[in-house]
């Protein structure tokens, strides 16, 4: 029986998913190269690049909460806590505390309150505080030996509603997830002394008031967006007049892509594809009802909701946003619920009505940050139908879903058995983990349900050897991030990042087909420069699913008419594989 026939035969039985749900790589693994590479192959692994050393001498321990986190051990750990809750015009002594397994010569300490916190007392070492519409930054530099360091300031209540804190430490010279750490502090500050809360519920809130514009409201990349389904329409036009209320609806937050506080920026963006309802009330004391339902729109978050009054005047109306676009996306919660953000009420209106600009709800930036993303890999998904991906067809498509709620420590992964991507508390700062999630959910969806078993990944690390199946997963995934970003670096949530664009000549990255960078960039390098674009490549995988990138170039890609001639050799052989 063939390899192929076998495989196929597998895909009948699914095989359950050992090692994505904290996949990894091994960095006691070492590549095997043929005998094609194995006259250079040591160039690579003999002085590798010290920024991208995989860990610092000596073993580190340091591990998220959640054990089915992709998150690899760090060196660098954080933790923040109050001494009490404070309720408005109460003060409390925020105590920080960074722990080092090896020395870290200039380890960047960085705090940050909402606006409802105030820092009216700080250490010594800590910088002035700036303010901006996230609240308020302060930072300082520590040389760290292994140990415990303590850091404490104090800080006032000057607003009641959620809050959150957050800690955030990483090596200044070493920015690399493995030497990091990030802790958060979340509470609702009540107005009376005693009424303050543990925990944030932020599901369901209002807009966010806003004074002029934002600091950054750059533009997207330019695509062609394409929506997704609706979920519904407005009220088709009949002969009464109707009604329109509109305005646009944007999302203020933080992004990893670059940026000037711990390699983030502040971006003012609008929010695409959302779900919108216009509820409304034709008398002061009647009931809430539906008036009309329809989505943001797509690029510019601009709404425009229709309806026929039944009244000469309406009482109030308003628009509720919510994290789902048509039924292809959607964020969540920890209990599964959708976030909402309802805009202010226009009152006593008889004609057109516009809110402006609505901004998302502060607390549930994240949240829209995810959702909004989502956009940019759906735009661009490489689907040959109206699903995302060619292995479903219009009416029968499966969304793809995404759990995250403010602290939250059980990520970074996506559980194929539920089909549920998991990012912990500030892994949508990085576009590039939340579409890294994504693509793994689109293989998922490529492949039917199968997945291959896949060794060796936990934990793993982009730029060292892992195993044939992880940097093939791990790699793919990679990939569908930099296709969608059009680059070759990753960044992670706290805002370090890690250029991996490679060539035979690159040191720090190790060789061969069971690296997944190697495997990633290779992935790029044929679609954009044999292929035409990835979705020739991502039809064949929804026809033949891979466990390895061997399988995929050696015996896929030229059974379903995809070049794996001269150039598409040259292009893996750059990277560092060869067949």
């Amino acid at each position: 029986m063939s390899r192929k026939r076998a495989l196929r035969r597998r895909i009948l039985k699914p095989v359950p998913l050992t090692a994505l749900a904290g996949v990894g790589a091994c960095l006691a693994v070492a590549v095997t190269p043929s005998t094609a590479t194995a006259a250079f192959a040591s160039a690579f692994t003999d002085k590798p690049n010290p920024a991208h050393a995989a860990a610092p001498n000596g073993p580190c321990t340091i591990r998220s909460a959640d054990k089915h986190g992709e998150a690899p051990p760090s060196c660098l750990g954080v933790t923040a806590s109050l001494d009490h809750l404070p309720a408005v015009g109460e003060q409390a002594t925020l105590t920080v505390r960074v722990k080092a397994q090896a020395d870290v010569k200039k380890a960047g300490l960085s705090l940050q309150l909402p606006p409802g916190l105030r820092i009216t007392g700080r250490d010594s070492g800590l910088a002035a505080p700036t303010t901006d519409d996230h609240g308020q930054r302060t930072s300082r530099e520590l040389a760290l030996s292994p140990g415990t360091r303590t850091v404490k300031l104090k800080v006032k209540a000057v607003a009641a509603g959620p809050a959150q804190i957050q800690a955030d430490v990483s090596d200044l010279d070493r920015p690399d997830p493995r030497r990091t750490g990030h802790d958060s502090v979340e509470l609702t500050v009540g107005a009376a002394k005693g009424s303050t809360n543990k925990g944030v519920s932020v599901t369901k809130a209002r807009a966010t008031k806003v004074h002029g514009r934002g600091p950054d409201q750059r533009a997207p990349r330019k695509v062609t967006p394409k929506a997704p389904p609706r979920a519904s329409a407005a009220p088709a036009p009949t002969a009464r007049a109707q009604v329109c209320v509109n305005g646009t609806f944007r999302n203020r937050f933080q992004s990893a892509e670059g940026g000037i506080w711990n390699g983030k920026a502040n971006r003012d963006e609008p929010v695409s594809n959302s779900n919108v309802t216009l509820w409304g009330k034709a008398a002061a004391n009647g009931a809430t009802q539906k008036l009309a339902t329809g989505m943001t729109g797509n690029g510019d978050g601009r709404f425009n909701l229709c309806y026929t009054p039944t009244t000469s005047t309406t009482a109030a109306a308003w628009v509720e946003f919510r994290t789902q676009a048509g039924r292809m996306w959607s964020v969540i919660d920890r209990n599964g619920g959708q976030y909402a953000t309802s805009s202010y009420a226009v009152t006593n209106f008889s004609g057109n009505a516009g809110l402006g600009t609505v901004y998302a709800n502060a607390g549930q930036s994240r949240a829209w940050h995810t959702f909004d993303t989502l956009n940019k890999l759906w735009w661009n998904r490489g689907a040959t139908t109206d699903c995302w991906a060619s292995s479903e067809q219009a009416g029968r498509c499966t969304p793809i879903t995404v759990q995250w709620y403010p602290g939250s420590t059980d990520g970074t992964y996506w559980n194929p058995g539920e089909d549920r991507i998991h990012l912990a508390d500030n892994d949508p700062d990085s576009e590039h983990t939340t579409v890294h999630e994504a693509g793994h959910a689109l293989q998922g969806k490529l492949y039917k349900g199968w997945w291959p078993r896949v060794t060796n990944c936990s934990p793993h690390y982009v730029d060292r050897t892992s195993s044939a199946s992880c940097a093939w997963t791990e790699g793919y995934a990679n990939a569908v991030a930099f296709h969608t970003f059009g680059d070759t670096t990753y960044y992670w949530g706290n805002g370090s990042s890690l250029n991996l664009a490679n060539d035979r000549s690159t040191r720090g990255i190790d060789p061969g087909d069971a690296c997944e960078a190697r495997v990633a960039t290779t992935l790029v390098d044929l679609w954009s420069q044999v292929d035409g674009g990835w979705t020739k490549s991502n039809t064949m995988m929804s026809q033949d699913p891979q466990s390895t990138f061997r399988e995929y170039f050696v015996t896929d890609r030229p059974a379903h008419g995809l070049d794996n001639g001269a150039k598409a050799r040259d292009i893996i052989w750059n990277h560092t594989i060869w067949y």
